[in-house]
């Protein structure tokens, strides 16, 4: 039950107070007092044995249950997945506070060594589940409506039927999970955290979210000498990095081929309940719009610049005529609550407590994951949100990114644990949404024609981002994965897939600097979640389509939207989308979401005539 990051941005600022006033950590008392305390010794107990009496009770009869004996069985077995969702919930988020303390990480990972051995006599389930004959299933469904509520769930359990392996090779990969993936992920995660950057100028070594920083940094110098410095200690590390995508893609494909998956992507298609047609829709949308999206807007930017090239530190620097604030948090709260509001005041409800009851943590402190997240935990307690503010603009839009995933996941969570959880593909519309809001908010309060300038620039620099980036990435992580099958990668091999990718989506006007080869090593999408990344394209184009919908006058689109978020993951994203008149799987569906972003790139051309 791993930790999700949903959101690919590196800022931080180097202290967790000071001009940005007081910033919010976490008080994670609400999952458990403290490591030692009863309550989490006493529901490991439980855990072990409730799995236990599970499978004496269960393995082997599912077949001769009726409905009323069946919804016991998977309501015993969603008590089971929140009892384990709440201790590892607990364990992680302790973790990524400081995952250089020895501490946690033990204590984190006896956590998962003992829920992983704890669990194993869950295995039987979906796969005894899954040999069910479709129209006894049927049958079950149809006698009780309490059962038939799960139908998502088994539905997206059923889809794994064609790549099943035995009994007994199920149990095996279950318990060795610990030594795989888990064990290089965390590899990965502690040596991003130990790094240290020799930046020139800079009197002390920086971290990494404090180097990445630099580079939107207004002074070029600084930019390019993080940069420089970046490329320095990533190649330092590359042997190390690319070991860590050789094995947890050699360990996918090995067990991809196993489960007869016809492709690497296959796999996360599946979990995200979506289609792979509608997937390569909106990849093959994009990449035919770079010419009009990413090249055409950096053109721009390198006019602005008075460059005739941009470097790769050039790509998030503040314009030469935008007035770099810095917004402390109780501005960022200000200015996100009142987006939040003007769309709806039950929203902003909503959102209230993550800032009051210790559900953010906000600064940067030595050790501490880099990124941003929020994290659901389980349905019976709340959400808890991760920044590293920096107190910049888009620091201001992550708030509300983020904020946005912890609404989703409190109206979601009325659903129960096994329906709560929404597919990636989905997960990313009310964060979005969001983000929307507050950059609506922001232009309508401009002043000026610069003023709105530097909003519309810094939004389409976000869109393209979250759009042409991640589908740019997401290409990376395809050739990379159908390299791999080939034999083994060298670091030269991974960067020369790594640079195809980069000047197809950057464009013409971008030159790279030697060492910027190297810049996928510390992206951690690609070692903790292969294939995540689309869901950011499609949450983008899907929440653009939706904000049209809201802006043309939808009848009853505030009630409708609040649906959707309801819903977690019971429905399918074309019964979401239908009340709003949207279908994902219709190509023009992502032209519209395009055509968004171009949109304000037409009126940023316009301001130059």
């Amino acid at each position: 039950m791993p930790i999700r990051l949903p959101r690919p941005l590196y800022d931080a600022n180097p202290a967790a107070g000071g001009a940005f006033g007081d910033l919010p950590e976490w008080d994670l008392t609400d999952l458990y007092p403290a490591p030692d305390a009863p309550e989490f010794a006493n529901d490991m107990a439980w855990l072990e044995q409730a799995c236990r009496d599970f499978a004496d009770d269960f393995e082997g009869r599912l077949a001769d249950l009726d409905a009323g004996a069946m919804l016991a069985c998977v309501l015993r077995y969603e008590r089971i997945e929140t009892v384990a969702g709440r201790i590892m919930s607990y364990a992680g988020l302790r973790y990524y506070q400081n995952t250089l303390d020895a501490a946690r990480a033990k204590f984190m990972a006896d956590a998962q060594d003992k829920v992983t051995n704890f669990t194993t006599p869950l295995v039987f389930f979906s796969l005894e589940f899954n040999r069910l004959p479709d129209e006894h299933l049927a049958a079950l469904l149809e006698e009780n409506a309490d059962l038939a509520r799960y139908t998502p769930v088994f539905e997206r359990m059923r889809a794994m039927r064609p790549h099943q392996l035995s009994d007994e090779m199920e149990r095996f990969l279950h318990d060795q999970s610990t030594v795989g993936a888990a064990a290089w992920n965390r590899l990965f995660d502690e040596t991003m955290a130990g790094l240290m950057f020799e930046v020139e100028g800079e009197a002390e070594p920086l971290n990494l979210e404090a180097t990445l920083n630099l580079l939107s940094d207004p002074l070029r110098a600084k930019r390019e000498a993080g940069a420089r410095a970046l490329a320095a200690v990533f190649a330092r590390n590359v042997k190390l990095f690319a070991r860590v995508h050789n094995t947890l893609a050699k360990e996918k494909d090995i067990e991809d081929r196993w489960r007869k998956m016809p492709t690497p992507q296959y796999g996360r298609h599946l979990s995200n309940h979506v289609e792979p047609e509608v997937v390569q829709a909106l990849r093959d949308a994009v990449v035919a719009a770079y010419p009009r999206l990413s090249h055409r807007y950096y053109a721009l930017k390198a006019k602005w610049m008075g460059l005739d090239r941009l470097q790769v530190w050039d790509r998030n620097a503040p314009l030469p005529t935008e007035d770099v604030k810095t917004v402390d948090w109780p501005t960022a709260r200000a200015m996100v609550m009142d987006a939040y509001a003007a769309f709806s005041p039950e929203m902003a409800t909503i959102a209230e407590p993550f800032f009051d009851k210790g559900w953010i943590d906000a600064g940067v402190k030595p050790g501490k994951a880099p990124g941003a997240f929020a994290h659901p935990t389980v349905t019976e307690v709340h959400p808890y949100v991760m920044l590293n503010y920096l107190g910049k603009p888009r620091d201001v839009m992550t708030l509300a990114h983020e904020l946005g995933h912890g609404v989703h996941q409190v109206l979601a969570a009325g659903q129960g644990e096994m329906l709560a959880s929404t597919p990636l593909t989905l997960a990313e519309t009310a964060s979005v949404f969001g983000e929307m809001l507050t950059f609506r908010k922001l232009l309508e309060a401009a002043k000026t024609p610069a003023e709105r300038k530097i909003l519309l620039a810094g939004k389409v620099e976000d869109m393209i981002n979250t759009v042409v980036r991640q589908i740019a990435f997401y290409d990376f992580e395809c050739k990379l994965h159908a390299a791999r099958r080939e034999g083994e990668l060298t670091p030269e091999d991974i960067n020369a897939l790594w640079m195809s990718i980069q000047a197809e989506s950057l464009g013409p006007v971008f030159e790279f600097m030697e060492g910027y080869e190297t810049f996928w090593s510390y992206i951690p999408h690609f070692v903790h979640s292969p294939f995540y990344v689309y869901a950011y394209a499609f949450g983008d184009g899907l929440v653009n389509a939706l904000y049209a919908a809201y802006e043309e006058g939808l009848p009853g689109f505030e009630e409708k939207y609040f649906d959707m978020l309801r819903a977690g993951g019971s429905k399918h994203h074309k019964e979401l989308l239908a009340p709003f008149g949207l279908d994902a799987s219709d190509p023009a569906f992502w032209e519209k979401g395009l055509g968004m972003i171009a949109g304000m790139i037409d009126e940023l051309e316009a301001m130059e005539d």
